[in-house]
């Protein structure tokens, strides 16, 4: 049950991770033009760099909206809409602002953890508690005199005062786990190569719930004297050292992941290669070019959470390798090409280009490793979600406007129709439907309608796998629904 929870997860990040790619390398050319000034002296890289920073640094109000779209019931805007509502709530309430306010003190004295609230994390909770609110709300009728808030208008307002109630909760565990992990940061960062494998570990670990950043904090900046990424670039340290928490993501970022890439991409099903392309060869691209992760790793890391932990392990020991050999190179935006041409003649650069044949060994392991897990145990990436088979010709003669209208029309009919149907979502490609009695559905009908198949779940849930223009057909049986 929690396999199958997670990936539902897994394809509701699918609409908002489709998007990153694109914005990941927009920042990259951006960086390219104006790699110190950040856009300050270039009017084409500030735009390109804010184009593309506008998705990538508000990641987690995507995930709020994409999670709480995606795990409905039904793919309403209202779901969506509660998703933007609890993650405003709650991020608004545990702003440094909105705290320093509640405690009565200056935003100077506020727990630095307050200014990480915005993460992935949050939006992905915020996006649950709305989808959860909108498939047990949406269907409520209140009295007369409050008519006008039934249904569907009912539930953002219900999910604003349970984001409440989560603010509270999160007001006085968050600056304890973020804390927390500051603390073990300072303490893995006194065991050298080792602490740099645990650092590189953790980091990945951690990357879902945005908690990476109190590790960062530590291993990147001035917080416990460190400042790995500050000293490396101004060339106060030692060479072979100072680098040691960036070196070692250069060969996962620009190799490791992109062939992990290529591996999820080889073991998609046939029918479902050129879609799974679009997504994973674009993220795997961004990936070597900016050194920007998320598109990829969100891509998988909830459909196949083995693959993910192994991702974290190969980072670590990339990590440790570097560090090992005293390898450095830096960066000022992500461990992409782009960083690594920028920070290679810098002068505490250690021998930078023994990490691309570093990369290329790791690119080999990763593309083993992730084809051969994913064959032996069956793992649903993109691509491979379900064990079914995928067609896309045309099985009927009408004109393209009208063969999804009229396959939905069919399928409605054999399902039973509205009496029959208690609710129905389709994820990337198929009908999950469930009926009052599986003796009324006709099969013979549904299959007929050229369907690649049909599975009965259990007594009174069913799969239509209709293929990869299953929205099309969805559409048109809600509209049927709503008629």
């Amino acid at each position: 049950m929690l396999m199958k929870y997670l990936q539902r997860i897994g394809h509701s990040l699918m609409l908002p991770v489709a998007v990153l790619p694109a914005a990941a390398i927009l920042m990259g050319i951006g960086y390219w033009i104006d790699p110190f000034g950040m856009g300050k002296k270039s009017i084409i890289a500030a735009f390109l760099i804010k184009a593309g920073g506008s998705i990538i640094e508000n990641l987690a109000i995507l995930f709020a909206v994409g999670v709480a779209l995606g795990m409905a019931k039904e793919r309403d805007g209202s779901a969506a809409l509660s998703g933007l509502v609890a993650f405003l709530v709650v991020t608004t309430l545990l702003s440094p602002e909105s705290v320093a306010l509640l405690k009565g003190v200056t935003t100077n004295h506020v727990n630095p953890a307050f200014s990480k609230v915005s993460n992935a994390f949050i939006g992905i909770i915020s996006g649950l508690i709305a989808s959860s609110m909108y498939n047990r709300f949406s269907k409520v009728k209140l009295p007369d005199a409050l008519a006008f808030f039934s249904g569907k208008r009912l539930v953002p307002i219900i999910t604003a005062f349970l984001m409440l109630g989560v603010s509270v909760l999160l007001f006085f565990v968050w600056p304890v786990v973020y804390s927390g992990l500051v603390l073990f940061a300072e303490g893995i960062s006194k065991l050298s190569t080792v602490g740099a494998g645990l650092y590189g570990f953790f980091n990945r670990l951690l990357i879902p719930t945005g908690l990476h950043h109190a590790l960062n904090s530590v291993f990147w900046f001035d917080v416990a004297g460190i400042n790995d990424i500050g000293n490396f670039w101004s060339g106060k340290g030692v060479k072979g050292v100072t680098g040691m928490y960036q070196a070692g993501f250069f060969p996962v970022m620009m190799f490791g992941l992109p062939a992990a890439a290529l591996a999820m991409y080889h073991t998609a099903k046939t029918g479902r290669k050129k879609q799974s392309a679009a997504l994973l060869l674009a993220a795997g691209f961004a990936a070597f070019l900016t050194g920007v992760t998320e598109p990829l790793e969100f891509s998988f890391m909830f459909l196949a959470p083995a693959l993910y932990l192994t991702h974290a392990v190969l980072t670590g020991i990339s990590m440790m390798i570097a560090s090992w050999f005293h390898w450095t190179a830096g960066f000022g935006f992500s461990a992409g090409l782009i960083d690594f041409l920028l920070s290679s003649r810098l002068p505490l650069a250690s021998h930078p280009y023994m990490l691309i044949v570093q990369g290329l060994v790791f690119a080999v392991i990763y593309y083993v490793l992730f084809r051969y897990l994913i064959i032996r145990f069956q793992l649903k990436t993109p691509g491979r979600e379900d064990d079914d088979r995928f067609i896309d010709a045309d099985h009927t003669q009408q004109p393209k406007e009208t063969k999804f209208a009229y396959m939905a029309s069919q399928i409605y009919q054999a399902l039973g129709g509205k009496e029959n149907i208690t609710s129905f979502e389709n994820c990337v490609t198929r009908l999950r439907v469930r009926v009052k009695e599986m003796d009324r559905v006709d099969q013979a009908k549904i299959k007929a309608t050229g369907v690649p198949g049909l599975k009965v779940i259990d007594k009174q849930h069913l799969h239509v796998i209709v293929g990869t223009n299953v929205q099309f057909v969805a559409d048109e049986i809600e509209q049927l629904r709503k008629d």
